[in-house]
């Protein structure tokens, strides 16, 4: 699969100092006021709630058994029969089927839905809204500077996957990071607050079982009080007006990947968590804010492609046609991961380049490209 799924937390690994350090490089906290040491509900010395014991059964239903001793044998048939009914329209629609010789083409012939959700998609994603101001480091942000941002959202990633989250939560936040500085100037020391606060609104609305408030001001090293969080989060909301919901590179990342493999069924699960890498290693480049979602994820696609069969031209007009974008349109943005991909960033980049490097994702960070021919970006 593309991600892995939602899922209840496990009991969370052992701390590591990584995940308990203040970030120093943004956060800074002023401990000579008083309100903020009086108000902590969480003590420096407290030992950490591990995510198996968190308390989520309030949020979850249990009722599993249907206490209508009433129900006759015919409708419980007719029950079973529209469950059946339903799967199979969901899987004709969602999973149409595939051969050898299918194109994307036909396959949105096949998923009458398809090509209406592609579009309703991308309509959402070109909203004004919902989109950053591509430069506004220069023309909103004082103190904040784009190394700020990427030492960030790299922590988020070990955030992430410190307390196994989904990468749709992850895109979302980083989606809400941009967007509000785009709107407001923000003070260097509330940077990791505002980090914290969208992931814990992205966590809300992508997670089974979110982690609480207090888990993320623990993160934080108890830099930010639990006042301070939920402050943040309500002013976070009102600027959203409450719309968390936007398509990012992953929604549109799991269309793609399914039309790039079916000329090449053999591009198994390293080029599948290839293209996820790519498409995470583009969320920490600031430059990359002014690309749309889609073409970021048809961009890591390309790419992906490419590093696979580099022998081979990575965009065929049936990936032209199953995602709207030309090669040469693709151009800016393939370069810039691809920059990203070859370079070895140590001082940045640590907590996404370790995560793809362990075996569960087929170490897909240790594979570096040859530089991308000219011709690849012709239109065909």
């Amino acid at each position: 699969m593309v991600d892995e799924e939602n899922k209840v937390p496990a009991a969370a690994a052992s701390s590591r100092g990584s995940n308990k350090r203040a970030f120093d490089s943004i956060a800074i906290t002023n401990e000579n006021d008083p309100l903020q040491i009086s108000e902590r509900p969480y003590p420096a010395n407290k030992k950490r709630v591990v995510l198996g014991e968190l308390n989520n059964l309030g949020n979850v239903a249990v009722s599993t058994q249907n206490s209508d001793s009433t129900e006759t044998h015919e409708s419980k048939r007719k029950i079973k029969l529209r469950k059946t009914t339903t799967r199979n329209v969901v899987k004709e629609t969602v999973e149409p089927e595939t051969s050898a010789n299918s194109s994307p083409k036909d396959n949105l012939q096949k998923c009458s839905y398809g090509p209406l959700i592609y579009q309703h998609l991308h309509s959402l994603e070109v909203e004004e809204r919902r989109r950053p101001l591509s430069n506004y480091m220069e023309k909103v942000q004082n103190n904040v500077i784009p190394s700020m941002r990427t030492v960030l959202v790299d922590w988020l990633v070990e955030v992430t996957e410190e307390y196994k989250l989904v990468s749709d939560t992850l895109y979302l936040a980083v989606s809400y990071i941009d967007r509000f500085l785009s709107s407001h100037v923000l003070a260097m020391d509330k940077l990791q607050l505002l980090g914290v606060s969208c992931m814990l609104v992205a966590s809300k609305y992508e997670e089974i079982s979110p982690p609480h408030v207090e888990d993320f001001c623990y993160i934080t090293d108890n830099t930010y009080t639990r006042e301070e969080v939920v402050n943040m989060e309500r002013d976070l909301l009102s600027f959203l007006n409450f719309e968390i919901s936007s398509p990012t590179t992953t929604t549109f990342l799991r269309i793609f990947i399914k039309a790039a493999q079916d000329n090449f069924p053999f591009l198994t699960l390293q080029f599948e968590f290839l293209s996820c890498y790519l498409a995470e290693l583009s969320l920490l480049d600031y430059s990359c804010v002014r690309f749309l979602p889609s073409m970021t994820a048809a961009s890591a696609i390309f790419l992906s492609r490419f590093t696979v069969l580099p022998e081979v031209c990575p965009w065929t007009l049936a990936l032209q046609q199953s995602t709207g974008y030309k090669p040469s349109e693709l151009k800016d943005c393939v370069l810039v991961i691809h920059e990203l991909q070859s370079s070895r960033m140590e001082a940045t980049g640590r907590a996404l380049r370790e995560k793809y490097m362990n075996h569960k994702y087929k170490c897909v960070a240790a594979l570096h490209p040859p530089d991308i021919p000219a011709c690849f970006f012709d239109d065909a």
